[in-house]
């Protein structure tokens, strides 16, 4: 609280005149005891001064509690405690480990120099957690990908549903085609997408993240170990991102997001003033910045997911946890996929199989038409080749029947189809010899097998054959008709005969 100059006077002359203590003071002026200590110590009087310290059961094991914290300052209170009353202290914990917070070295406070840089020297990446997104079944991680230009502190900002290798090449690429340019040097925190491995100031990089460097002729630069301040620019722009970008932002998908994100940078975070020229905004900064980055290559860098896949028995690849159809010649093969934001391709070898917009939804099956129409029509085929096969090799003449069948242009996969429901029906001798029977007579249709098998089965007196199909219907299962008595049936012939006047005495 602030006080005035008369309740200043009064405490220090309580203290210095009539030499009451600190608590004294603060009752009778009615303050807070830390107001006066403040008072004391503008003054000049030490907080030691302040509240002359009783004597302390604890000042015994001071000299051995300093030591032990100047060799292992991160010692918790309760292990010194527990070795302490091995040494014979009788006190409580409470006390103790407030007398251990007073006791234990502080680190000094480090001083850090403020960091300039030239233009078009260097960027700042890093990634930002924005929450998750629900597409579909699936729950998306939404990962902004952030690149600063250290000098006029301009921003790129984009969206994607991970932060893998994939999207952090994007990002770079999608980034130095929006600057129109490449900074000569780009920090990096320790992420795996840049650094391997890492011991000291030895660095191991990621092969992909170097291939990338020297197509745009940049310097990568991971910062030391717990040396956030060296790339505290992005960090403090994640941080704007976040307030004035990201906060009750809605949008309808991921595309809405980014073109939202892009006319941010353009707009609300280009017009803040530039923190190197405070008379200009970090726009007009980065127009002056902006001649002077790395021309772009001719080609931008690849940054397709590329993935060997194993097709199993189902003409379909997995994905990204979605399954893509492709043709069904394909099966049992190992193809690679090649995947972008929108697009996924099936290819063999230079061959592109199949084409399909990606999904990043979760157990989804994304079909070609085409695909699935030549599976069915395939199908078919298999099915009426394996039908007549089995016919060749239970009736050996059927071979005969299709040729003359054929030949007066009747429809094969109605003959098929027919043929094998006869030899279902009747068996194989009483089919092939119908079959043969039938070419005799020059009678070679199904209508005509048909005829003989019934006749053939006439002449031996069996009663014809009539299949009966009925309705898949659960109920019909435990149908139970109860049969009638005919002997009504006798009654009702005797009656008509009555009505017809005929009487055998007559």
């Amino acid at each position: 609280m602030a006080i005035n100059e008369a309740l200043k006077a009064q405490i220090l002359r309580y203290y210095f005149v009539e030499h009451w203590r600190v608590g004294t003071i603060a009752r009778q002026l009615g303050v807070h005891h830390s107001t006066v200590e403040r008072v004391l110590s503008h003054a000049g009087v030490q907080r030691e001064q302040q509240r002359p310290r009783r004597a302390s059961m604890l000042d015994a094991y001071l000299p051995f509690i300093g030591a032990t914290l100047e060799q292992f300052p991160s010692l918790t209170a309760a292990r010194l405690y527990d070795m302490l009353t091995e040494r014979g202290y009788p006190g409580g914990p409470d006390h103790f480990r407030h007398r251990i917070a007073q006791l234990r070295p502080r680190r000094t406070s480090e001083a850090y120099l403020r960091l300039r840089t030239l233009p078009a020297e260097q960027a700042q990446v890093d990634w930002a957690h924005f929450g998750k997104l629900t597409l579909g079944r699936a729950e998306r991680p939404l990962m902004a990908f952030v690149m600063v230009l250290s000098y006029s502190r301009y921003t790129f900002l984009r969206f994607y549903l991970n932060a893998a290798l994939p999207s952090l090449l994007r990002g770079h690429v999608e980034a130095f085609s929006t600057l129109g340019g490449v900074a000569r040097k780009i920090l990096y925190d320790n992420m795996k997408g840049v650094v391997l491995e890492r011991r000291g100031d030895a660095i191991r990089f990621h092969p992909t993240l170097l291939e990338l460097a020297a197509h745009y002729r940049f310097e990568p630069r991971p910062v030391a170990p717990a040396r956030g301040n060296e790339k505290g620019r992005v960090e403090r722009t994640i941080r704007f991102a976040r307030d004035s970008f990201f906060a009750a932002r809605r949008f309808r998908d991921l595309a809405d997001l980014n073109a939202q994100a892009d006319a941010w940078c353009r707009t609300r975070a280009a017009e803040r003033p530039c923190p190197e020229d405070r008379q200009r905004t970090v726009g007009e900064v980065f127009q002056a910045e902006r001649p002077k980055l790395l021309t772009l290559p001719d080609n931008p860098f690849p940054t397709e997911e590329r993935l060997e896949v194993s097709v199993g028995k189902t003409p379909y690849v997995r994905f990204d946890g979605n399954d893509y159809s492709l043709p069904h010649e394909y099966v049992r093969r190992t193809l690679l996929v090649s995947a972008t934001v929108e697009t996924v391709r099936v290819l063999d070898a230079d061959t592109v199989l199949a084409s399909h917009p990606r999904s990043f939804d979760r157990g989804q099956q994304i079909e070609h038409p085409a695909h699935i129409e030549a599976l069915v029509a395939h199908k078919r085929q298999g099915r009426e080749h394996r039908a007549k096969d089995r016919l060749h090799h239970a009736a050996p003449s059927a071979q005969a029947l299709f040729l003359a069948a054929a030949e007066r242009g009747q429809h094969l996969g109605a003959l098929t189809r027919g043929l094998i429901e006869l030899l279902n029906t009747h068996g194989a001798a009483a089919l092939e010899r119908a079959i043969a029977e039938a070419l005799e007579r020059d009678t070679a249709h199904l209508a005509g097998v048909r005829h003989l098998i019934d006749q053939h089965r006439h002449e031996r007196a069996q009663p014809p054959t009539l299949p009966l199909k009925l309705p898949d219907d659960p109920r019909l299962r435990t149908l139970h008709v109860r049969p009638h008595d005919l002997a009504g049936y006798d009654q009702l012939n005797e009656h008509e005969t009555d009505d017809d006047g005929s009487d055998d005495n007559a």
